[in-house]
């Protein structure tokens, strides 16, 4: 299994495809206004907004790129880090939808067993864009239907639990930290969760505008594990705007 150089950016675009199409709809409307318009102050409207429409775009388009792309992401270096010290023989991947990263991890640690969970429920999760990746992407042969808060997997029989850029989509705190608490009883005691997560921050806000309200913040987070008995044993970051979370047993 491989990735081209890319794929995260057309992911993104087919997956949003229409927020891009307005976007860039209102962008040239903008640009001929600047044209047309027919008083400075109205043609500084319609280029401020041509800049902001346009310039949004592509900027969000070009930090994608950077993120899902050019990064360590889906290379798994950092996997290195967040596992340090632990013999990991049994591990669980969790997905809401999207799994480009199962096959993966499966190639880069051949020595353990992995279990992937799906919790992606078409009544819950009614975003179009997650309905329209799922539609792209099935779940992989072996995918275990899984809800987010009753895990089909023994007590304390994984060692590590990863989830990537997938438990945003369930979107209340509540849901989270249920989720957080299946995660810490099938994981062992000494064992490990690993989150990887955009959060509500000024650099996401930077680089997706409006669509930073998507993730949410760290505050959110911590309450969630803390409420499910977990700490943060590590946190840092896959460039400036995706974060690891290494959780384990409180």
């Amino acid at each position: 299994m491989t990735r081209g150089p890319f794929d995260g950016v057309s992911n993104i675009v087919r997956f949003n495809w229409p927020m891009f199409a307005i976007a860039a709809t209102l962008t040239v409307v903008a640009v001929a206004g600047v044209a047309f318009a027919t008083t400075t102050a109205l043609r500084a409207l319609f280029a401020l907004s041509a800049v902001s429409l346009g310039g949004g775009m592509v900027v969000s388009l070009a930090v994608s790129h950077l993120i899902y792309d050019r990064s360590d992401l889906y290379r798994f270096a950092w996997l290195t880090r967040a596992v340090h010290g632990l013999d990991v023989r049994a591990a669980t991947f969790c997905q809401t939808g999207f799994d480009e990263c199962s096959g993966l991890l499966r190639q880069r640690t051949p020595a353990t067993a992995w279990t992937v969970l799906d919790h992606y429920d078409p009544v819950r999760m009614r975003e179009p864009s997650i309905q329209r990746a799922r539609t792209y992407c099935p779940a992989a042969p072996g995918t275990v239907s899984a809800p987010f808060n009753a895990w089909p997997t023994a007590s304390r029989s994984t060692d590590v639990v990863v989830a990537m850029l997938a438990i945003h989509e369930l979107r209340s705190e509540n849901e989270r930290t249920q989720w957080f608490t299946e995660a810490r009883r099938t994981t062992d005691r000494g064992g490990r969760i690993i989150m990887v997560e955009h959060v509500r921050d000024l650099a996401n806000a930077l680089a997706f505008g409006p669509g930073a309200l998507h993730f949410h913040s760290i505050a959110t987070w911590r309450r969630s594990w803390e409420s499910a008995e977990l700490r943060a044993r590590d946190e840092y970051r896959v460039t400036p705007w995706v974060r690891i979370f290494v959780l384990e047993h409180a």
